[in-house]
């Protein structure tokens, strides 16, 4: 950091980094645990279990090195004469902290046949009763905790009575619930555990409440945008169409393309998300959408996050649609210059029905003669300003999302209440047979799995959570693909998403049609890769990854319906107990969920990943009955818009929307 910067700067240094700039912001960051500190009754005492007590310290504290570890030990004496042993393990600096005659707060688990405690945590002095819940948190490590409570509490004391609380008083009254100002305090500076739960029901309810009333205003000014007007589709064209396609639909996709051609027929917007696992036939879907966009003498634009993905959806509607009269084309970022000249004066001549593409789709220069449909796939992988630029080149035209990270039906219509939800179950043509293992590390069953299936001319993927190899990361993608690399030649190619791009479809083009067998990859693969000969996917280091993400990365191999295998690779096998539940389902749904509920609030680190929106106090599986009463209270306020007691929390909710309307966050 340069020159040692004064006390304050360094405290403003390390919030900054925690994105913390404002008394409120101190205050939104909540305890990640609490640390209890209420004394055990010495009748109480359970061998092997946490218990506290207060003491007196009556032996100096000793230090010796056992098998490289330091060992601190001590007596301590409480006020009923009852000696116990404290043993502190990587404590040294103990020796000169804990001072012989000074009583301590201590905490530890129990050892009954040793008549010890293991150290966990002390406190010198005696807590009152009502500071026995000490909060912890989640702080970068040269912040110590005392001092974020420090300055938490000197926060509270400035805003105090100026935290106004967002849910109207009838439904605070209606709900039992205290006011923010309350809770906030509670939740930093409990005395008990029902401050902490009556704290986060308010706070909970507050945040359920404000997402859905902006998810409500947004689908109501989506309600009042109209089209511009356009032919009817021709319904038996698209019928026919679909009887001509070399597939046969499942009911799903069936289902799913009646109701977004109904949806596109409606004078107002169709704003629909269609999830599905993946395999389930989500693209096919999209087609059948481009098609009838088509047959109503519009242009459409499918929206890619990668080019990988743009190119494959490209040659994929090239084939369906060769026997009709759709003109095609694709534009990508590392479209020649000339070429993309060229695409840009036949999309505004409405020379051009269907545009795939990544981002480049929504450049300056692409003016749209009548775009009338946008297909965004993996929708969550575009930024709300990427999406609006792309909507902005149409005269409202229809907007169709897809995701593959597919979420419980009553869940998603908590989450995505301003959407029309189309949802794909059934795998069409072939049944999936993916098993999945775990497995150590170094296990030569690995190696065993990847020669079998180069013996049988099967392609294998090998997957790192990271590209550069440094001292304290095991698997970097460029450590991993030198081991294979020199096990198998030539055979093995590499892929990260530093690479240029001519670089990746060169090494893509080799893996799917050449002489490269092994791709060892980072989680780029996690979409736009269909090597149907694919059958073994090894992922190191999987607990780096959510689970929704892994069961992506798995839907890469078996995609013909061979018998195919995923190996999640670590180090630790004691270290599997959230891996268990990819043995025991291929469903996306449950995955989903589960994945959902191992994660606590604040906690949700793959979201950004899924599509699903982050939360400070939700968890969106637990906490699914708030979401449930706060959507219902969401709408009635809109129905209600003219109370006055809604008047502050409506003006909250539609300021701090900052996006268009019609794009979903």
């Amino acid at each position: 950091m340069g020159e040692k910067l004064s006390s304050s700067k360094r405290m403003n240094y390390l919030l900054g980094k925690m994105g913390i700039f404002f008394f409120f912001f101190v205050l939104y960051h909540l305890p990640k645990r609490y640390d209890d500190f209420s004394l055990t009754h010495e009748r109480h005492l359970v061998d092997k279990e946490k218990v506290t007590i207060y003491a007196k310290v009556v032996t100096t504290p000793k230090k010796v090195l056992a098998r490289k570890t330091t060992i601190v030990t001590f007596d301590v004496l409480t006020d009923t004469n009852t000696y116990f042993k404290v043993i502190a393990y990587n404590r040294p600096y103990l020796t000169k902290s804990v001072t012989i005659n000074e009583y301590y707060t201590i905490t530890g688990s129990y050892d009954k046949s040793r008549n010890s405690l293991n150290l966990i945590n002390f406190v010198k002095g005696k807590i009152e009763d009502n500071k026995v819940l000490k909060p912890v948190y989640i702080l970068p490590k040269d912040l110590a905790n005392k001092d974020y409570i420090t300055l938490v509490n000197r926060c509270l004391e400035a805003v105090k009575g100026h935290i106004p609380s967002l849910v109207p008083y009838s439904l605070r009254e209606k709900y039992r619930l205290c006011n923010k100002e309350y809770a906030l305090r509670k939740a930093h500076q409990p005395h008990n555990y029902e401050d902490i739960h009556q704290a986060y029901r308010y706070l909970k309810y507050e945040e359920a409440l404000e997402f859905s009333l902006k998810n409500q205003l947004i689908k109501e000014e989506n309600k009042s945008l109209q089209k511009v007007k356009k032919e009817p589709i021709d319904l038996s064209s698209c019928e026919e169409f679909i009887s001509s396609l070399p597939y046969k639909l499942t009911e799903d996709q069936i289902v799913a393309s009646k109701e977004i051609i109904e949806d596109m027929n409606q004078s107002s917007l169709m704003y629909r998300l269609l999830q599905g696992d993946v395999g389930t036939g989500k693209t096919l879907v999209s087609f059948i959408a481009l098609f009838a966009n088509f047959k109503r003498g519009d242009q459409g634009a499918l929206m890619a996050p990668t080019d990988a993905l743009a190119r494959q959806h490209y040659e994929n509607a090239k084939k369906l649609f060769k026997e009709t009269k759709l003109r095609i084309v694709l534009l990508v970022g590392s479209t020649p210059l000339s070429e993309k000249r060229r695409i840009y004066d036949d999309i505004e001549e409405g020379l051009v029905d269907i545009v795939i593409g990544t981002h480049a789709l929504f450049a300056k220069a692409v003016k749209y003669n009548s775009l009338g449909l946008v297909i965004i796939d993996e929708q969550h992988r575009f930024g709300v300003n990427q999406r609006k630029a792309l909507m902005d080149k149409g005269e409202h035209a229809d907007l169709l999302m897809m995701s593959a990270t597919p979420i419980p039906r009553s869940l998603a219509l908590s989450i995505y209440g301003d959407l029309e939800i189309s949802t794909l179950y059934m795998f069409p043509n072939v049944k999936r047979d993916v098993s999945t293992k775990i497995v150590d590390s170094e296990d030569s069953k690995i190696f065993e799995f990847v020669d079998k299936a180069l013996a049988k001319n099967q392609k294998v993927y090998i997957v790192a959570p990271l590209i550069e190899f440094s001292e304290n990361d095991k698997y970097s993608v460029e450590k991993l693909f030198a081991r294979y690399l020199l096990r198998y030649k030539e055979k093995v190619g590499l892929l990260h998403g530093k690479m240029k791009q001519n670089e990746k479809e060169d090494v893509l083009d080799r893996f799917s049609n050449g002489n490269i067998d092994i791709l060892v990859s980072t989680q780029v693969i996690e979409v736009g890769i269909d090597v149907k000969s694919a059958t073994v996917m090894v992922i190191y280091d999987p607990n780096n990854f959510g689970l929704a993400s892994l069961h992506q990365l798995r839907g890469r191999i078996g995609r013909d319906g061979t018998k195919s295998i995923c190996l999640l690779a670590i180090d630790d096998l004691e270290d599997k107990e959230k891996l268990e539940i990819l043995t025991t389902s291929n469903d996306g749904f449950e995955i989903a969920e589960k994945d959902l509920a191992l994660r606590g609030p604040g906690e949700l680190v793959g979201i950004k990943q899924s599509g699903i929106p982050d939360f400070r106090y939700l968890n969106m599986i637990d906490d699914i009955k708030i979401f449930v009463v706060a959507r219902d209270d969401a709408r009635k306020i809109i129905a209600n818009k003219n109370n006055e007691e809604y008047r502050y929390l409506l003006a909250h909710c539609s300021k701090s929307i900052e996006y268009n309307p019609i794009i979903k966050v």
